[in-house]
């Protein structure tokens, strides 16, 4: 049995006066922001938003009670920590923590990874 096509991501929630700057400040380091909301991957966008916030919130038991109205995004990682097949390198994983640390008051985060259905920007088709 083979496993589907995954990407690796970590599911944070964001401060929506952070999201914007937090998304610019990614990108200079190869990872991407992608609000669950409008992910490419997701039928039912605000749908599944909802349901994602609401499970990291309430698996906190008020710890992140403050985040239950802020944006839930998948942020993945781009050409640059890719290794072939190999896992993602502790690098990428170090680079993403400590961009969120710095950014603790306004982001909600476990230090792990979970996988999505690969997450690709919609292609511009060419006028022909």
């Amino acid at each position: 049995m083979r496993r589907e096509p995954h990407e690796n991501v970590a599911t944070v929630l964001v401060d929506p006066a952070l999201l914007r700057d937090l998304e610019i400040e990614l990108m200079e380091l190869d990872l991407w922001v992608w609000p669950v909301r409008t992910a490419p991957i997701c039928v039912d966008g605000p749908r599944t938003a909802f349901q994602v916030r609401r499970r990291l919130v309430e698996a906190q038991r008020g710890a992140w009670d403050c985040a239950a109205g802020w944006t839930p995004v998948w942020i993945s990682f781009g050409e640059r920590w890719a290794s072939g097949g190999d896992p993602l390198p502790w690098a990428a994983h170090r680079a993403l923590w400590d961009v969120l640390d710095a950014h603790a008051e306004q982001v909600r985060f476990q230090r792990r990874l979970g996988g999505v259905r690969p997450l690709v920007a919609p292609v511009e088709k060419a006028a022909g």
